[in-house]
């Protein structure tokens, strides 16, 4: 989830959560805001990470800063560090509770995403997800800035974001049942095309909470299909003047109409298979096969006596965009050693 809605989230926890009437060592409710807002947004300091490449970044992402275990270490060191910037007008004490609900509420943020978060960090470094919402979702961010909003202008009240926070939680509900919904559907198809002991998947989209993207995961390959759980008919084709968002949005059918599309973890002919998985278990790709949940061969691309594999992560695919986090192996001759390559897609984070 986008870091500003973490931050928002937690100061919305904060005010919820305030006493009635503080004491004098007691912060203010809008001191508690603050300190919520800012310790929500304090686990994705992860992001620095990328100075480093961003495939580390990737697989670090959402790991120790996100982590239950260590929450009490990072809200005692945010206490301390926020006591010490208000010049201790308010003892460490006072913000320890507010940095711990907006640690907290930051990392039930993501685990609601397709990314996974590390909760049992540095104990296991296993990643947990329930995808129902996708990581820019408008309408979960709407919901806490007219709760934020609503307890701006009633200072007096925590009612607003308590209200705020009651349909915030109904909305996640929501999205629950649309999980359900997008794979039982994946479900039928597996049924329908004798595939047994199929993984079924269902991953949140963009734009609206009825977009889904469905995985049926079977020996090496997937079957995908992107949905709209609300439509009945299909959208009209985008036309050469469509914005970026009307493309990604007529990407979308309904379940009727849905179309599903086949992709090889290693591709589809003994050849490219051949080649693709002696470039995916090449040692200098063990980065981004600890990364890659959905990993499927996008390309072969040969170019003389140079030859190029690449993957791309089924997780990081929106319809008529080219896809995130692109990597491949290549080398100039079959006695070359293999080389680690990326290739940039559509957003800055790629």
């Amino acid at each position: 989830m986008d870091t500003l809605t973490h931050a928002l989230s937690g100061a919305l926890l904060a005010r919820a959560t305030a006493p009635s009437k503080p004491s004098p060592d007691e912060l203010s409710p809008n001191a508690r805001m603050a300190a919520g807002f800012m310790a929500a947004a304090f686990p994705d300091c992860d992001f620095a990470l990328r100075l480093i490449d961003t495939l580390t970044y990737l697989n670090w992402h959402q790991g120790p800063t996100h982590s239950l275990v260590l929450l009490p270490v990072w809200a005692l060191v945010l206490a301390h560090l926020f006591s010490w910037a208000t010049r201790q007008r308010y003892p460490w004490q006072a913000f320890l509770g507010a940095a711990s609900l907006g640690i907290a509420i930051h990392i039930a943020g993501d685990l609601f995403t397709a990314y996974g978060t590390m909760l049992l960090a540095p104990l296991s470094y296993l990643r947990f997800s329930l995808p129902l919402t996708f990581v820019i979702d408008p309408y979960f961010t709407a919901i806490i800035a007219a709760g934020l909003t609503a307890a701006i202008v009633l200072p007096q009240r925590r009612r607003p974001a308590v209200i705020a926070l009651i349909v915030l939680a109904c909305y996640v509900g929501f999205q629950g049942a649309l999980h359900y919904r997008a794979v039982k559907v994946g479900e039928v198809y597996a049924a329908t095309h004798g595939l047994p002991g199929a993984g079924i998947h269902a991953l949140p989209q963009p734009l609206t909470p009825f977009n889904w993207k469905i995985i049926v995961e079977h020996d090496d390959g997937y079957y995908e299909a992107l949905v709209n759980l609300w439509r009945t008919r299909s959208p009209a084709p985008p036309g050469p003047e469509s914005g970026m968002l009307q493309r990604i949005a007529a990407g979308y059918q309904p379940v009727s109409a849905a179309a599903w599309t086949r992709h090889g973890r290693f591709g589809e002919t003994p050849s490219q298979q051949a080649l693709a998985r002696e470039a995916w278990s090449q040692e200098v790709f063990a980065d981004y096969r600890r990364f890659a949940k959905f990993p499927a061969l996008e390309r072969i691309e040969p170019a003389g006596d140079r030859v190029c594999v690449w993957f791309l992560d089924l997780r990081f695919t929106l319809p008529s965009l080219p896809p995130s986090f692109r990597y491949g192996l290549c080398r100039t001759g079959a006695a070359d050693s293999w080389r680690s390559e990326r290739v940039r897609g559509s957003f800055w984070i790629d």
